[in-house]
């Protein structure tokens, strides 16, 4: 079965693997720093592809990258602050240029959301909603089992939407959640998302009391989404969503808590299944229905 290279190109780091073309990965390579004062973004995928071309044989080149990504072109058209010096990047004209194979591009948050309808949560759906948590709140949108990108190919920029004179990631975040513990306990200072949940399971007052207004910040715009698109699902993915166990249940009584009626209450609130592999798994649908069309 033929192989595909695909890459993850997040805020903090670049990803990589080898797949085979049904999803089976082959093999991980070590990750790289997206922030290089030395290299780009692109020279740091460039160097990274053609060390791996020398152990692999790939029909192509599949990327899942943060920002606004035109995925037609393979250009980054706006990344924002997160990734500085990152818009205008012409990722695939660049990467077939230089390694004379095909490359699909498309944007992570889109990604991740093709793969959980292809391999995880959304299997099956002809609708749903994927948020990443994490830094800011990413989104996508699945409709008649295909993904909205809208005219500017900014469809799903939920973490932009105003919510109560903010924008919703600056409430419904992990770097909301830590931002709020660390305004609460005067004292003590917070660096991460996992260390509030752990000290809240130890009856830490101002993480539990941070923990419960995230939920309900996060679940208020899970509300809006349910108005707007009514859809099968709601697959909430992010490194801060490896707390299910404490945080799946009471997200779900907080949605039904603020619908308006219970007739609006049939999208089913489900955590993303492929994890830390979505961005590359979703890579490789994209390129897969690329490269057959």
């Amino acid at each position: 079965m033929s192989r595909v290279l695909c890459f993850d190109i997040g805020g903090t780091g670049i990803k990589a693997a080898v797949y085979e073309q049904n999803g089976q990965k082959v093999r991980s390579y070590p990750s790289r720093p997206t922030r290089s004062e030395e290299q780009s973004i692109l020279e740091i995928v460039i160097e990274m592809t053609g060390i791996i071309l020398r152990e692999e044989q790939v029909i192509g080149i599949a990327i899942a990258s943060a920002g606004v990504i035109n995925s037609q072109t393979g250009t980054v058209i706006y990344s924002g602050y997160t990734i500085p010096n990152y818009t205008g990047t012409e990722l695939k004209k660049n990467l077939e240029g230089m390694f004379g194979l095909p490359c699909e591009v498309e944007n992570d948050v889109n990604a991740a959301c093709l793969a959980e309808s292809w391999k995880g949560a959304a299997k099956g759906c002809q609708s749903a909603v994927c948020l990443t948590i994490g830094t800011g709140v990413g989104g996508a949108i699945l409709l008649n089992n295909q993904l909205v990108k809208g005219v500017g190919f900014t469809a799903g920029e939920i973490g932009y939407l105003p919510v109560a004179g903010d924008y919703f990631q600056n409430s419904a975040s992990t770097s909301a959640l830590i931002k709020r513990a660390n305004e609460l306990d005067d004292i003590k200072q917070y660096e991460n998302g996992k260390e509030i949940f752990d000290l809240a399971q130890k009856g830490n007052r101002f993480c539990q009391q941070a923990i419960d207004e995230f939920i309900t910040q996060l679940s208020t715009g899970l509300v809006m989404l349910i108005y707007l698109f009514n859809p099968e699902i709601i697959v909430l993915g992010g490194g801060i969503m490896s707390q299910k166990g404490t945080l799946h249940v009471k997200i779900k009584e907080s949605v039904t808590a603020q619908l308006i009626s219970p007739i609006f209450n049939k999208t089913r609130i489900e955590f993303a299944e492929n994890k830390n592999d979505a961005g590359m798994l979703g890579a490789l649908y994209h390129f897969n229905k690329q490269q057959i069309q």
